[in-house]
């Protein structure tokens, strides 16, 4: 086998018993959701699959292909599901989706599953199906660590890093995921940047849905987004994330 290879998919049936066994299975999820008018509907599926890919390098394991839909876009933490392209399924569905596929998963012979988040509204969902997973008894005796990647970024860390840092819940199109692009994928950022000043609160849903809650689908600032902010944050996340999978 040749050992560039990082793709699950890329391996063939012959080949995949041997090629997992004891090695740590990387499954990035994200989503298909608006991003103001200077982002792509995949950004939540990007970055989470570039931190998947670099760990796959950073470990020697394999990453699984981005699972593209989530849950649905809430106002205050995504704009909401008035903007034309974002793609979702229900709670329960995702629920089960995620389950049904962690089990497939479980008759491999991996000993780590690492699931990496990159849409807000995913994260409970998630949580859920895993935990419904280990009550089923899949895993025995694999490791299972999901996080989103934002929250491996300390409070200090924004602090000192980032201007004007809202909370995560409004960084939807914000600063954070602009650099991101920026570094990973300027092809697609277009040059039009839009700021929203009046952040909404996390936790709270309202209805009727208020305008206010985001400028064009954007829900705190784009100025001042670089690909120098998005390389400082993507190499931040990585080590962070390099050090909660490899801890003891």
């Amino acid at each position: 086998m040749n050992n560039q290879v990082r793709e699950f998919t890329e391996l063939t049936s012959e080949q995949v018993l041997t090629a997992v066994e004891g090695k740590t299975l990387i499954w990035p999820i994200g989503g298909i959701e608006q991003h103001g008018p200077h982002l792509p509907l995949n950004v939540d599926a990007v970055i989470p699959e570039a931190f998947a890919r670099v760990l796959a390098n950073d470990i020697g394991g394999f990453t699984l292909p981005v699972q593209p839909l989530s849950v649905r876009s809430l106002p205050q933490s995504g704009g909401g599901l008035e903007f034309p392209g974002t793609i979702y399924v229900d709670g329960s569905t995702f629920t089960a989706y995620i389950g049904r596929a962690i089990k497939s998963l479980c008759s491999l012979p991996f000993k780590q599953l690492v699931i990496i988040n990159g849409h807000y509204e995913n994260e409970g969902f998630i949580f859920e199906a895993v935990d419904e997973s280990r009550t089923a008894g899949h895993f025995k005796d694999r490791s299972v660590i999901v996080f989103s990647w934002w929250s491996l970024v300390s409070d200090a860390w924004t602090r000192e890093h980032l201007t004007d840092f809202p909370g995560w819940h409004a960084e939807h199109a914000g600063l954070t995921e602009t650099s991101l692009m920026l570094h990973l994928r300027p092809d697609l950022v277009r040059a039009e940047r839009v700021d929203h000043e009046n952040s909404p609160r996390a936790g709270i849903y309202q209805i009727p849905i208020k305008e206010e809650f985001s400028t064009r689908g954007v829900l705190s600032k784009t100025s001042g987004a670089s690909a120098e902010t998005g390389s400082l944050i993507f190499e931040h996340v990585r080590q962070q994330i390099l050090e909660l999978v490899t801890a003891d």
